[in-house]
């Protein structure tokens, strides 16, 4: 039971990373068939964004009623829609328009997966479940590559897509009654270690059956710490993808090709990093991962950053980078349930997609404003401040949540 509801999560993980990068790879084309800017590209991704923000933060209220299998089987048809509804738009404002469902979808089945699998599953599965949505990431490009040169276009890759979607969205449905089965039994396995723990453990909660409200899921001791890690890495992961390249040409006099290559290392770096992580994660734990995490990237931060007379070193430092971020984001996921209580952690885990989206859609532009005042050789300091930011945040909460799991000795 465990194993068919795991392989339909895993295959939902590279779904979601499928149309991720449809846009960026289609853009060339569709911008010019659809007679706009190149620039344009900035307001679907954009609206797409704001809805995943929105639906990230419902995701508790949703699937408290209607449960994450249910929540991510219509998440999933959402995206479908809207991928079928992208390749038969003629006009960018029918983009726009089903960009909405698009993003809603995105988000919710986001937050649903990550709060079942950090519930239900060990970190190992985090880890490789993300690197998975870097398999789905990667291969879009393709179908999208393929798309343009057999002569179907750009919609007929957004149509292959979206019948993979229809076909999962099938099969989530059909798997339903599992999601339930495995809930009830995992509930079953935490409450007898909750009872066989040590007097050092972690207080046992009662199950909660109400809605964990935005202000008050704030409210919760460290959850501003935990927001702010989140922010800065997805802000660190997103601003690297975007101008690592153009650094390397404009400011170390690198080659296009040459930079566009070891670009592309960093994105492999958090795929291959997700599936090393995975190996060790549960002997390593998910505070190591994400400390180890943060002290790899500063490294490459500064790899990258020495003025030396050979760029090899700076190269070096972009794939490095990648495997140091490649634990941070599933290791902050799965600990959430153990930093803030599993009746809390769909709630919490919602607003940290929120704020992972809010990251990664405004610190690249914002990026690119500060390097027009002091130059592009400021990229690897951004990605140092941004993993500092980061590491010393997390570290505040490692502490706050070790003096409220202090047991009191009689």
């Amino acid at each position: 039971m465990y194993s068919i509801l795991l392989t339909i999560i895993y295959i939902a993980f590279i779904s979601l990373g499928l149309p991720d990068s449809l846009v960026g790879a289609g853009w060339p084309a569709m911008h010019k068939d659809l007679d706009v800017p190149q620039s344009f590209a900035g307001i679907i991704t954009m609206v797409i964004a704001i809805g995943t923000i929105l639906s990230s933060l419902a995701s508790e209220r949703l699937t408290r009623r209607f449960g994450a299998g249910l929540v991510t089987a219509i998440s999933v048809g959402l995206t479908a829609t809207a991928l079928f509804g992208f390749s038969f738009s003629d006009q960018f404002w029918m983009l726009c328009l089903w960009a909405i469902p698009y993003g809603v979808g995105a988000g919710a089945v986001d937050a649903a997966l990550n709060n079942y699998v950090a519930l239900h599953y060990a970190a190992r599965h985090m880890n490789w479940l993300h690197s998975f949505w870097g398999v789905g990431a990667s291969i879009s490009p393709l179908i999208m590559s393929h798309a343009l040169t057999s002569g179907i276009g750009w919609p007929g890759a957004y149509n292959i897509v979206g019948i993979i979607q229809a076909v999962l969205t099938a099969a989530l449905l059909f798997t339903l009654p599992l999601w339930g089965k495995v809930n009830t039994l995992r509930s079953k396995e935490h409450q007898l270690t909750e009872v066989s723990t040590d007097s050092q453990a972690v207080p046992s909660q009662p199950p909660a059956s109400g809605h964990v409200p935005l202000a008050k899921a704030l409210k919760i001791p460290g959850v501003i710490l935990i927001l702010t890690t989140f922010f800065a890495y997805c802000a660190l992961e997103s601003t690297s993808i975007l101008w690592s390249s153009t650094y390397l040409v404009s400011a170390r006099g690198v080659s296009p090709a040459t930079a566009a290559a070891f670009a592309s290392f960093f994105l492999i770096g958090i795929t291959l990093g997700r599936f090393l992580a995975g190996i060790v994660a549960d002997r390593i734990g998910d505070r190591n991962l994400i400390r180890g995490g943060f002290v790899l990237v500063g490294v490459a931060g500064v790899m990258i950053l020495l003025p030396l007379g050979t760029n090899a070193v700076a190269l070096a430092g972009l794939a490095i980078a990648g495997l140091g971020a490649a634990p941070i984001y599933p290791a902050i996921i799965h600990s959430t349930p153990t930093n803030f209580g599993r009746n809390n952690s769909q709630a919490i885990i919602g607003i940290q997609m929120a704020s992972a989206y809010v990251g990664s859609t405004l610190m690249p532009p914002l990026f690119g404003i500060v390097s027009q005042w002091v130059g592009l050789w400021i990229f690897p300091v951004f990605v140092l401040v941004l993993a500092i930011l980061g590491i010393l945040f997390n570290e505040r909460l490692n502490r706050r949540v070790d003096a409220q799991q202090t047991p009191i000795r009689i």
